[in-house]
């Protein structure tokens, strides 16, 4: 496994930290294969109830790695269901126990979207989501497209994937994405502490619960594949080939 991202046992909780705070964490193809092999490791384990997911340097994610991603993508012979970010969004649906998120800094993108799939969600105060696809000219993923408008509403959503606009921790949890927030020195803590609480639930009760809250899920997946086809498509559109090439030539601070 890299040493971006980090994974270990804590009781029944294995937590998985990304560990590139020089670059916010930004998520790289290599770093997506490290979460599939934890996410399969956690699955099999049968001593695990539950996995953490939080970010190192006051920062959860600032999304894809842009540079890496469309090496990706290209590589994949234009077929983004392919990518190691496809197939981690899949991985991350369809994932069997429970998923706790500490979210600290920015959640951009995947950072944002794969709360949709986690059962607890608590943030610090910094916390600051985005989802910006269309900005980029894209489409959103992880069935965000879906699960915004029945979380929070046509007209919420709306501001979020189709203005693009960022929101912050209360926003967050005022509309239900997140269950708390979190003194940023006490966040990490308090999340372990949630998730070894549903790890010593019992196992069968908990997943079984889980499963009829989640209710019926091959709509989410068939949403999430049409969302990939979209995304493949869009991908190789002028306006994404456009908004990439001037987010690689901005000045960095």
């Amino acid at each position: 496994m890299t040493d971006l991202v980090s994974a270990h046992r804590d009781g029944g909780v294995v937590s998985v930290t990304l560990n590139r705070p020089q670059k916010k964490n930004a998520l790289t193809g290599e770093m997506y294969e490290a979460l599939l092999a934890a996410f399969e490791t956690a699955s099999d384990d049968e001593g695990v109830g539950a996995l953490l997911l939080s970010g190192e340097g006051g920062v959860f994610t600032a999304g894809n790695d842009i540079g890496d991603f469309l090496a990706s993508a290209q590589s994949a012979a234009k077929e983004s269901a392919s990518t190691p970010a496809s197939r981690f969004i899949r991985a991350l649906a369809r994932f069997e126990k429970p998923l706790v998120a500490a979210i600290e800094g920015q959640a951009v993108g995947i950072g944002t979207t794969l709360c949709f799939h986690c059962d607890l969600v608590y943030a610090a105060p910094s916390a600051r989501f985005l989802m910006p696809f269309v900005n980029l000219g894209l489409v959103p993923e992880a069935g965000s497209s879906m699960l915004a408008p029945m979380r929070f509403g046509r007209a919420r959503a709306a501001e979020f994937l189709l203005l693009a606009e960022p929101f912050d921790a209360e926003t967050a949890r005022e509309i239900g994405l997140v269950n708390a927030i979190v003194p940023a020195e006490e966040l990490r803590a308090h999340a372990l502490g949630k998730a070894r609480a549903l790890a010593a639930k019992p196992r069968a009760a908990l997943l079984a619960t889980r499963r009829l809250m989640r209710g019926e899920s091959e709509a989410v997946y068939a949403h999430m594949d049409a969302e990939l086809g979209e995304f493949s498509r869009a991908l190789r559109s002028p306006e994404a080939k456009a908004a990439f090439t001037a987010f690689l030539e901005k000045p960095k601070a």
